[in-house]
């Protein structure tokens, strides 16, 4: 009997030896050679409008503004006893669809699904890992079934390809941000849950020096926090209210697009990184030349992208951006150790000159059971510029401290507030706090 030849060698990447395959992953066609669906086999498609910059649905009537399409959940399958078969591939019994998991995710106000190969379902709620007992430990055709309900064939060779892969798709009732990895027990998914309402800063409860920052017309604002402490719920905020004020062009560039805002007063574009382009800093210099009013960068993480933000902000623009820091003296030093000591004066002179406002949020747990933000909020003043100039932080923060007029306050005087209106326990308070001696003084009424 003659033999069928071998398979051809993989191709190999750029940089190194071809990858074996990932052990115990069903292997994707490449792009391009991906096979149609059956007659019969329906494949679950985005809801009409879905993706960056699509989103149609109506705005309501009062309050929270749609993000994106609030279409039907039922008619989405997202209540559905059955789960449809996608290109043949089925789940194990009692095990739910990847669309069932979000929408009661979503019903039961939880921020994060984690998903991996020989792991139990988990919930985040209010900042807690709860595992989903009841239900079966994930194997591999459940996990390849949940990522071929929102992923093509194309992105899941990405992923088999690179081994990470981020992203974010549109559900009808939410849209979700997707971050696949591959781990020592399998590859794993999180999907972070984006509202499909953007609240406005009434319903977050946000300080009125956040509305006063928004009509500066040029200059930078940075929101700053660690992952998950609501930098893109705050901004979303902003920009929803720049939108029922001023008519803005405002450019978004993210990685990828969260919140999706319509068009009203202001003509909004949103672009994701790797699908409208293919670099932060690309995308950012490109907009000086498409006439922008307001530009936001997802995410600062270099310092090409910090300098052309300083340039954009120096040259008559507004620009905001998100770092990943704690505190408002933080940002400012964490910029600065971007840039050599020979660049520093250079980078100090243009930041005490264009910065508008830093504000760093962290969230903490209420008495209610719910999550409250408190801030870092610093406003660049006369004298914080002269102080910027002088690496002068600790006098910025006793600025932050007692000039209350100009909307400044510190994380321990922004968590005083909230022990003062019963939101939060001294406990929790002295737990929290960056600086818990100083959270202790203040509680005790020495400061």
């Amino acid at each position: 009997m003659t033999q069928s030849p071998p398979p051809p060698p993989r191709t190999p990447s750029a940089g190194g030896p071809p990858r074996p395959p990932m052990p115990g992953v069903p292997k994707v066609p490449a792009p391009g050679a991906a096979k149609a669906p059956p007659p019969g086999v329906p494949r679950t498609p985005p809801p009409p409008g879905a993706g960056a910059g699509n989103a149609t649905a109506s705005r309501p009537p009062a309050g929270a503004r749609p993000a994106a399409n609030n279409a039907n959940p039922a008619a989405n399958g997202a209540t559905t006893g059955k789960a449809p078969k996608i290109r043949g591939s089925s789940l194990p019994e009692g095990q739910p669809t990847l669309r069932d998991l979000v929408w009661r995710a979503n019903e039961e106000g939880i921020s994060d699904v984690h998903l991996g190969v020989n792991e139990t379902p988990r919930f985040r709620k209010r900042g807690d890992l709860v595992p989903l007992e009841e239900y079966p430990v994930t194997d591999i055709d459940s996990f390849m079934y949940w990522l071929r309900e929102v992923l093509t064939d194309d992105e899941i060779h990405q992923f088999q390809e690179h081994l990470d892969f981020d992203g974010a798709t549109d559900l009808g009732f939410v849209r979700i941000r997707i971050s696949i990895l591959d781990s020592l027990a399998g590859p794993a998914v999180v999907l972070r849950l984006i509202g499909a309402t953007i609240l406005t800063m009434e319903q977050l409860k946000l300080p009125e020096v956040f509305k006063k920052v928004c009509h500066y017309h040029k200059g930078l604002i940075l929101v700053t926090g660690p992952t998950g402490s609501g930098k893109s719920t705050t901004m979303a905020a902003m920009i929803d209210y720049m939108n029922d004020t001023f008519p803005y062009h405002i450019i978004t560039i993210e990685d990828p697009v969260e919140f999706v805002h319509q068009s009203r007063k202001c003509l909004i574009k949103h672009r994701e990184v790797g699908r409208h382009t293919l670099q932060f800093f690309n995308a950012l210099k490109g907009a000086l030349r498409q006439d922008p009013d307001m530009m936001l960068v997802g995410e600062i993480r270099d310092k090409e992208t910090v300098g052309i933000a300083i340039k954009a902000a120096s040259t008559g623009h507004l620009v905001m951006g998100t770092l990943h820091t704690n505190s408002a003296i933080k940002t400012l030093t964490r910029i600065l150790d971007m840039f050599s000591a020979e660049e520093q004066p250079s980078i100090k002179l243009a930041l005490s000159e264009i910065l508008v406002a830093i504000i760093a949020q962290l969230l903490c747990k209420t008495t209610d059971g719910k999550r409250a933000a408190f801030h870092d909020i610093l406003i660049n003043t006369d004298v914080v510029k002269e102080y910027i100039l002088k690496d002068q932080y600790e006098e910025i923060n006793q600025i932050m401290l007692k000039d209350t007029y100009e909307g400044m306050t510190t994380m321990n005087r922004s968590l005083y507030e909230l022990y003062l209106e019963g939101k939060i326990t001294e406990e929790i308070a002295i737990d929290q706090s960056p600086y818990p001696n100083e959270m202790a003084q203040i509680l005790r009424g020495r400061i």
